[in-house]
Parts: structure tokens; C-alpha cells; sequence
């Protein structure tokens, strides 16, 4: 399997992406060493064209073996860039088009190890009723960055749909009630519904759907480091993924697409309930045909961080651009219960305060 490494050219280790700059820089001299760009510009693919291309199935490719050009050794792993298990020094696979789907553009870390710490701290202090073990993920030296795969969908949709259009009136009615012991007449207004069957067209483009494309991470807490600024990727170059994990993608382009089309799909549905117009809408039916169907894999940046309470590990995201964090939060019943033991007192001291002033 062919890999690069790439050498310092001060020292002769290996330097690694320094996030938030454009160089590789060596993490013992160092050293810094300018990426230059390859004027290629990020391409979208014919999704069509590419569905009816024979491929092997990612589950069914083998790992890596990378052989460190440091010390020899052999690393077997299933991510696209790793580290040599004895010396650390990293590793970037070449990818094979003929194998798997190529990335097309990589989002470059931004967001250096030094600054995670204090996005894991406005975090936590935010996390009511957590354990305070909890503070200990805020150590850096537990995050290692990764870049994880997602899907990218582009479509211009024309949607043919059929429902109803609801619009509302009002009428007066009589009732009678007893008022003092006599029966009275009154009358209030009661609102209708009044149905009318439409039919209409709506278009729309969409711009980068984006899909993960590992079942490694937890799908809401990926969800939840959204928005991404993905205007900001560069054409994929493996010089930005040296030092950091990159995981190959698990999920298929196809059943990334189903996901993205349930998400269109979604708006789309939003954009007739508001051509039907009315105070109520009913969408009964909707054809939609996906035109100029493109899609391309991209790597976004996450640091993740991960620590272990009564048993359990918690894992913990953070937008390797943005600094945006999500995760999973333990609970901690002795706070709880202190919190309930000091609800309790309070509202007991508010009762006697009233009682006591009741009774003077």
C-alpha cells in the first residue's frame, strides 16, 4: 500500500498540520514548511454516473499497513491517516480511487490542542448537576484531532404536490346558561374550517447536504456541532491530515443520499405548506424530480475527548473550526439530591414565615 510521510527539513522527523495555518511544522525543531497550493479547485461528482460505476464495498476493504519510514514498524489500521503505534510520527495513506471514494475537499483544523481546553471548560461549567469528575475532561491531553467523513448532496428539485388549503371563518352560535337561577340566551362566535383541494409546483436548489459518513460518532452530537463553515474547505491535499487521525467512511454514498434526500425531502414539504398558503395546510402527495444530482466526500475537523465516570466512558466533540462543543453528560444524584433537600428547606422556611406572621 503506498503512504507518505513527510520529513522536517531541519531535523529530518516528521512534521505534522499546524492547525489554524497553512504550514506543516515540526513538533521538535520547529520547523516550518509552507503548503503550496496546487491551483485545483473542489469538485462536485455526477452521483448518477458514479452509482452505476462497479465498486468494492467499503466494509469489505481491508485495513492499512503503513510502515514507518522512523523506526520500521508496522501499524495496521483502518483510518486514512494514524500514528506509528511504537514511535508516534504520523502516517497518511494514498487513497485509491479504484478501491474507495476519494476525498474531495478537506475543512482544515482551526481550533489548536491549546484551545480546546478552554472550550471544554465554558462547557462543562454549563453542565448543571454534573459529577465533578466531570472537570477532568477539560485536559487537553485527552483530545486527539480526527478528521471524520461526511457526504456532501447538491440537487435542483422541481416538486409536483396535491392537498388542501385550509382557510378559517367564523359563525355565530346560540347557547343558553343558567346565570343567578334563570336561563339566558347568548351567542358567541365559533371558528371554522373551510377546505378547498389545490394542486401547485415548487422548485429549489439545495447546496451541500450534508450526511456523516462514519457510524463511529454518535449522529446528534455531530448534529449539534453544527453549522460547519464549509465554504471555507480546501481541495483535499493528504499534507492536512498529517498528525491527525482521518476515519475511511462506513457509510456508503447511496445510503448517505437517502439520508440527504429524507432531508430535503423535509423542506421541500415546509415549501408547499407555504404555496398552499391558508391558516392550514394538508400536503397529500409530492413528486420530486432531483436534477444535476452531485455529491462529493469531505473531511471535517473534530477534537475528541473522552473520559471514564462510575464505569462508563463519556465521549466529548469539538468543532475543530469552530470550537463548538457537544457530548455525552453524566448525572450526578448526590447533587441532585442535595439540590431537592435544599428545595425542600427553602419552600418549609417560606411556609413558617407565613404562618408565624399569621399568627401574630
Amino acid at each position: 500500500m503506498s503512504q507518505t510521510q513527510y520529513p522536517c527539513a531541519g531535523c529530518g522527523a516528521s512534521v505534522e498540520f499546524a492547525p489554524g495555518t497553512s504550514v506543516l511544522r515540526c513538533p521538535y525543531c520547529g520547523f516550518e514548511t509552507p503548503l503550496q497550493g496546487d491551483g485545483r479547485a473542489v469538485r462536485e461528482h455526477d452521483f448518477r454516473a458514479f452509482a452505476a460505476l462497479p465498486r468494492k464495498p467499503v466494509a469489505t476493504l481491508a485495513p492499512h499497513v503503513f510502515t514507518c519510514r522512523n523506526c520500521g514498524a508496522q501499524t495496521s489500521s483502518d483510518r486514512i491517516s494514524d500514528r506509528c503505534q511504537f514511535c508516534g510520527a504520523p502516517l497518511v495513506a494514498t487513497t485509491d480511487a479504484a478501491d474507495q471514494v476519494v476525498p474531495e475537499a478537506v475543512l482544515p483544523f482551526a481550533v489548536e490542542k491549546s484551545a480546546v481546553r478552554e472550550h471544554l471548560k465554558g462547557w462543562v461549567k454549563t453542565r448543571w448537576f454534573a459529577p465533578s469528575q466531570l472537570k477532568k475532561v477539560t485536559e487537553a491531553e485527552t483530545a486527539h484531532s480526527t478528521y471524520l467523513p461526511h457526504w456532501t448532496f447538491d440537487s435542483s428539485t422541481w416538486s409536483y404536490y396535491n392537498g388542501q388549503r385550509g382557510d378559517y371563518y367564523y359563525v355565530t352560535e346560540t347557547y343558553t346558561e343558567t346565570v343567578n337561577g334563570e336561563s339566558q340566551t347568548r351567542t358567541r362566535q365559533v371558528r371554522k374550517t373551510r377546505w378547498t383541494s389545490v394542486s401547485g409546483q415548487v422548485s429549489r436548489a439545495f447546496d451541500d447536504v450534508l450526511v456523516a459518513g462514519t457510524t463511529h460518532v454518535t449522529p446528534k452530537h455531530l448534529d449539534a456541532l453544527e453549522p460547519w463553515p464549509l465554504g471555507a474547505a480546501e481541495p483535499y491535499r493528504p499534507e492536512f491530515l498529517a498528525g491527525h487521525e482521518t476515519l475511511r467512511y462506513d457509510v456508503e454514498p447511496e445510503a448517505g443520499f437517502g439520508v440527504a434526500r429524507g432531508r430535503m425531502d423535509d423542506q421541500i414539504r415546509d415549501d408547499c405548506r407555504r404555496d398552499i398558503g391558508g391558516d392550514e395546510q394538508r400536503v397529500h402527495e409530492v413528486n420530486t424530480d432531483y436534477r444535476d444530482l452531485t455529491f462529493k466526500l469531505m473531511l471535517l475537523p473534530v477534537w475528541i475527548a473522552a473520559y471514564l465516570y462510575a464505569g462508563k466512558t463519556y465521549t466529548v466533540l469539538v468543532n475543530g473550526r469552530t470550537g463548538e462543543v457537544a457530548g455525552e453528560r453524566p448525572y450526578s444524584k448526590v447533587k441532585i439530591a442535595a439540590a431537592i433537600v435544599a428545595a425542600l428547606a427553602l419552600i418549609t422556611a417560606i411556609i413558617l414565615f407565613f404562618v408565624l406572621r399569621n399568627q401574630r
